[in-house]
């Protein structure tokens, strides 16, 4: 059971989310500004003079006055209006992350919503009632309208949830939580559906899946420079000590750890080669410099998850309600884009090592690293598919944020794209995850072929656990399987978890 402290949500906490249903209680501490913060829009309601989003309508419509017997239809209407997403459903585990996110931002007292709306959250959440909420139609400004639309009319009866891994109606969703549909009250609707939560939680899935990435390309970075025969030099602390990049530093120390204690490296100590390729020597340049975005965008994030991001929000103490814009999901957009950008980096890094490796002039092993190559092809087009992928990750890296269209009949005149910048870091993820796979297969491969001398312990259990799963290329295969079954280790954090001091509840700095 995890608590919610408004204000206090921890990455730490949002990682046992996403990893898997964790039941959320709120802070008792919590309830008595949540009240003050509905009973200060109740009055405002009941005064009739105009405020925005209690008793008028939205955006153009903002000069609209609603009388008092339709403020609940107007809050009604107001998230039917706005549910309509298209595309395929967000996961499960970008769900999770949105339903704690509103709950913890709606919980901070300024969004005027009655607490038992909260607790209706909570209910559902804890049942494991999770809306169907297709993953298009935001721009990420005036807040993740469409999403969180469709997360809000599962409140009203309307639209579907998952349940048990079966699609059902909400309705009888509700019905298995216990619960029966809810009336909203002044606001309750518009701070539902307002706020930056669907561009977060798909931001956070990102952050999660680069953060496991990045171990994962340590390890099978470290891979290829056993593979290849290279030299530990470019990791010595001093070198890069006086550069003085945190991450560089730290970087360089992880590799140091798993080379330590290789028979490959020992055996050319005396070796003519002066250098190693860039791919090689400057692994702690390019992915100290990545780890140092990577924390970076944590940072924004977590700041970000703790945000009250709708609009108009209410200060109780003084009833009043400020119009403003928390909900421009700007900081999303921006981290979102350079999630995107690293994990690329990651992936082209990644692809020139496998190049590398096939390439018996740089490499010193067999052509495309299988024995009577000509017969053989080895590992030549399990390559070109790197390749193919890390050329796509080019064109979805492109920034989203440095895109606007104006909406809502020019009121909404700049827009972020942070939902989309955030939805497309799991595609680019998912071709890097690839690469990687191809990469540990290539690197464990030229490893072997450098028999009988022994890789590190550390990478001796990496070889060993891919090995169960994955046979030596001796001979021309159906090699797809391989990948798939390889990318399962990189996907599920199995290779991950031979980066020192991992874990994937604590992230990159465990």
């Amino acid at each position: 059971m995890i608590e919610i402290i408004p204000g206090e949500l921890e990455l730490t906490h949002l990682r046992l989310i996403h990893s898997d249903h964790v039941e959320v209680s709120l802070a008792t501490s919590a309830r008595d500004l949540i009240d003050k913060s509905a009973a200060a829009v109740a009055a405002i309601a009941r005064k009739g003079e105009a405020a925005y989003g209690i008793n008028t309508g939205f955006g153009r419509l903002a000069t609209t006055h609603i009388p008092f017997d339709q403020l609940e239809l107007l809050q009604q209407n107001l998230v039917l209006s706005h549910a309509v997403g298209v595309g395929n459903p967000m996961t499960k585990e970008v769900v999770r992350l949105m339903m704690v996110l509103k709950i913890g931002s709606l919980s901070q007292g300024y969004s005027g919503i009655r607490y038992e709306v909260i607790e209706a959250l909570i209910r559902l959440y804890n049942a494991n009632i999770l809306p169907v909420i297709p993953e298009k139609g935001s721009v990420g400004a005036s807040g993740d309208l469409a999403p969180l639309a469709h997360l809000a009319a599962v409140l009203l009866g309307v639209g579907e949830v998952y349940h048990n891994d079966q699609v059902i109606s909400a309705t009888e969703g509700l019905k298995l939580a216990g619960m029966t549909p809810i009336k909203f009250a002044p606001k309750e609707g518009l701070a539902l559906l307002n706020g930056t939560q669907a561009s977060t939680a798909l931001a956070l899935h990102g952050l999660f899946q680069a953060e496991n990435l990045f171990a994962s390309a340590v390890v099978s970075g470290s891979l290829s420079v056993e593979a290849a025969a290279g030299s530990t030099v470019p990791f010595d602390d001093r070198i890069h000590k006086i550069r003085g990049h945190r991450g560089q530093i730290k970087v360089a120390e992880k590799y140091l750890k798993i080379l330590t204690g290789s028979e490959i490296n020992l055996s050319h100590q005396d070796c003519e080669k002066v250098q190693d390729p860039y791919s090689l020597r400057c692994q702690p340049q390019v992915m100290g410099a990545i780890l140092d975005q990577i924390n970076h965008c944590a940072a924004t994030l977590a700041t970000e998850a703790n945000a009250v991001s709708d609009n108009p929000l209410v200060f109780s103490e003084t009833l009043e309600v400020l119009s403003g814009g928390n909900f421009h999901a700007e900081p999303v957009a921006f981290a979102s884009d350079i999630l995107s950008i690293v994990i690329s980096e990651i992936g082209a890094l990644a692809e020139r090592r496998i190049a590398l490796l096939i390439d018996s002039s740089l490499s010193g092993l067999p052509p495309f690293l299988v024995r009577d190559g000509g017969v053989n092809s080895g590992f030549m087009i399990a390559h070109v598919t790197a390749a193919a992928l890390a050329s796509e990750n080019k064109t979805l890296a492109h920034p989203a944020s440095i895109d606007s269209l104006p909406t809502s009949a020019n009121q909404e005149d700049h827009v972020s794209m942070a939902t989309f910048a955030a939805r497309k870091i799991t595609d680019i993820a998912d071709n890097v995850a690839t690469i990687l796979a191809i990469e540990s297969l290539a690197a464990i491969q030229g490893i072997e072929l450098r028999a009988p001398l022994s890789t590190t312990p550390t990478l001796s259990k990496v070889v060993e656990m891919v090995r169960k799963l994955v046979p030596h290329y001796a001979i021309d295969h159906y090699l797809a399987p391989d990948i798939v079954a390889a990318k399962g280790l990189v996907v599920n954090g199995d290779l991950a978890r031979n980066y020192p001091g991992w874990t994937l509840q604590s992230g990159l700095d465990g």
